[in-house]
């Protein structure tokens, strides 16, 4: 999660999650503040990095919504990723120096589904060097552009489906275009790259579009022009428990919910885990923890709980 900007005279206390359709060319924590300022909201972050030259679904959270970072963070993702055959860059994607070229084999849909199969399931992979990641205080990013290379540790990810979409042999260099459904943490780069490979050429990332984020789709996303155009950009927010519903939820009774509120337990007759709280109204309060029949709070998102109770929003 990421957050920017300080309060702002004429900005309030906005509540909720906008689902951004990430133009290219600018980075996410940029295009993040672009709609913190069209809503005049005072707290804002974002979940899921996108890459400067990276399109699609950016889940913007503002308020109380920056809550449910934490739970959103380790979602799965789906992208629309389109290489360019035959070239590799230092940074795996257009935005990098050309460092090899291959000559490309005649490539059948089968040979191309074939090596992305090999790339499904549980894998590991290496991080690039072009990435935000660590090493002794510095990012890695940094590194590769001062010429240097570290040792990184491959990291186990899970590519859930890894589908061949069309291959466009008109074009020069040509390209191939791919479906990719993913756990967090995984380089769509790194992923051309290995695919490649075993087709023993060279690859590079031309464009890549975010189409899912968890239970988020890129149906429901908004470009900065509409959000510009519209005289109430915040109709376009959706409430924080929107990003919750895989989570099940407890209607409490009025005893609970002020028991929760004063920070007690309560009995319920509930499975172990994270749950959903609503009051007595069907008001979202936040997030519980069951353990053996006793709930206690996780998080409850008291000032867009408050306001929703006075009609405000």
């Amino acid at each position: 999660m990421s957050r920017r900007g300080s309060r702002k005279k004429d900005f309030s206390d906005v509540h909720g999650i906008l689902l951004l359709d990430k133009p290219s060319g600018i980075s996410s924590n940029q295009a993040l503040q672009k709609v913190r300022h069209l809503l005049k909201a005072n707290k804002a972050g974002h979940t899921g990095n996108l890459d400067p030259m990276a399109t699609g679904l950016l889940p913007c959270c503002f308020g109380d919504a920056t809550k449910v970072a934490d739970l959103m963070i380790n979602a799965d993702k789906a992208y629309l990723a389109t290489a360019v055959l035959g070239v590799k860059t230092d940074s795996g994607d257009a935005t990098g120096t050309v460092v090899m070229e291959k000559s490309v084999p005649n490539l059948k849909p089968r040979q191309i589904q074939a090596a992305c199969d090999e790339l499904t399931g549980e894998i590991y992979q290496t991080p690039p060097m072009y990435s935000a990641l660590h090493h002794k205080g510095r990012r890695l990013y940094e590194l590769a552009r001062e010429g240097k290379e570290v040792k990184r540790t491959a990291r186990k990810i899970t590519i859930h489906s890894f589908d061949y979409v069309a291959i466009d042999t008109d074009s020069q260099p040509m390209t191939v275009s791919f479906k990719v459904h993913c756990s967090k943490g995984t380089y769509i780069r790194t992923l051309i790259e290995d695919w490649a490979e075993k087709m023993d050429t060279h690859a590079h990332l031309r464009a890549l579009h975010r189409t899912q984020s968890g239970v988020f789709n890129g149906d429901q996303m908004q470009t900065l022009d509409t959000l510009q155009q519209s005289d109430n950009p915040n109709q376009f927010l959706l409430p924080a428990d929107a990003a919750l519903i895989e989570y099940p939820k407890i209607k409490l009774n009025q005893q609970q919910a002020q028991d929760l509120i004063h920070g007690k337990q309560t009995a319920v007759e509930c499975d172990n885990g994270l749950h959903r709280l609503y009051d007595q109204s069907g008001l979202f309060m936040g997030m519980g923890k069951v353990y053996n029949h006793s709930l206690r709070v996780h998080k409850l998102f008291m000032k867009s709980y408050q306001q929703r109770l006075n009609g405000t929003i």
